[in-house]
């Protein structure tokens, strides 16, 4: 007996028209195969269906042996798991055949992933050949230039491939053109490779939602009157301020000592000069935070620790900073014994701050409102 044995493996035709497997008899397997057609027209295993349907009808008319077809199905789970289920449904198959020939099976595939089941159902029955199904238009000039018109209808798509692909286009002419203007065209190549390259790192790293995410979280602070905004604004302005005197503490320091600075002592002057400002910074962005908390009543006391644990910070970084400043003009490092003092006077104040405020929320606990 000759079994026509249908494989999609990852169960389509279960999962779009809700039929169980297996699908035994060529009246079921042709109305599966319509109701799969008419669920989804493209899907590949719909031709493997109509094609089993044609095979089945090929052997009956030519070989002197009985024949059945019978479509079997795996999970869209995983490798794994959809073999076991093919196995199971082949199992199925095979107990309800009432024939007292050996059962050889003829596979129908469409393509390399349905054919990996193979050694599954070798197991069960031998396999006298298989039929992968190609769609003939699929091998067309016309059906490449419709899929090419789908890729650049979907909006997506096109910007995606249609922009790195202008922008080379352009390096050329624009390189030309530069160079007509007297402008260096190694410059604009550079510039425009760059873009290039950060327009495919943009897209290749899926940073589109993590920047439109930024810019509706930007959008609804602006409109809910959020003074994070303002006070992240400061902050970056602060931390300018600091980067810049700290390089212009470090030049100093560099001229003064008529020579290069040991990076320990280099970074040392930097972080003296620019801490104060990061500390500011700090501060003015933890303060800004606890008052939005508040003003959506989600204030905790303990909210109120983050400008002083940035304070304390800032006095350790101070201290240890001045320590190591180097022994030139215009520079001193700060003693030993007053290093002493600034280590402690931070650490005091982030313990006090930690204490002082467990005690307030214990004591000042915030009822939730009732819904």
């Amino acid at each position: 007996m000759l079994l026509v044995l249908p494989v999609d493996l990852d169960d389509d035709l279960g999962r779009k028209t809700g039929v169980e497997t297996p699908v035994i008899g060529r009246d079921a397997v042709e109305e599966a195969a319509v109701r799969l057609a008419t669920a989804d027209p493209e899907d590949s295993d719909v031709n493997v269906l109509f094609q089993a349907i044609h095979a089945y009808d090929d052997l009956v008319a030519s070989v002197d042996e009985e024949v059945e077809v019978a479509v079997v199905t795996g999970v869209d789970s995983g490798d794994v798991a959809a073999n076991r289920r093919v196995g199971e449904e082949v199992d199925t198959v095979l107990a309800s055949l009432t024939t007292g020939e050996d059962v050889r099976a003829v596979l129908v595939t469409d393509g390399a992933q349905d054919e990996s089941v193979f050694p599954v159902i070798r197991s069960r029955v031998p396999i006298d050949g298989t039929r992968r199904v190609v769609v003939r238009q699929a091998q067309d000039l016309e059906s490449i230039y419709y899929t090419m018109k789908q890729v650049l209808d979907d909006p997506e798509t096109r910007g995606t491939i249609l922009v790195p692909l202008g922008i080379l286009l352009l390096i050329y002419p624009i390189t030309i053109a530069a160079s007509l203007l007297n402008i260096p065209g190694a410059a604009v190549l550079g510039i425009l490779s760059g873009a290039l390259g950060f327009y495919s790192l943009f897209h290749g790293l899926g940073l589109e939602e993590t920047v439109d995410n930024a810019a509706a979280r930007l959008r609804r602070g602006l409109y809910a009157g959020r003074v994070t905004i303002v006070t992240y604004a400061v902050a970056l302005a602060l931390i300018v301020i600091g980067v810049v005197q700290g390089f212009d503490r470090l030049s100093a320091a560099q001229v003064a000592a008529t020579g290069q600075l040991p990076a320990a002592r280099a970074t040392a002057v930097f972080v003296y000069a620019s801490v104060r400002w990061f500390a500011v910074a700090g501060v003015t962005t933890s303060l800004g935070q606890v008052t939005d908390e508040y003003l959506a009543d989600r204030f905790r006391w303990q909210y109120v620790n983050a400008p002083f644990y940035v304070l304390a910070i800032a006095i350790v970084l101070h201290g240890v900073s001045g320590y190591f400043l180097p022994t030139v003009s215009g520079f001193a490092p700060i003693p030993i014994q007053r290093l002493a003092v600034t280590l402690t006077a931070g650490t005091l104040l982030g313990v006090l701050s930690t204490l002082t405020f467990a005690v307030a929320e214990s004591r000042y606990e915030v009822e939730p409102e009732p819904q």
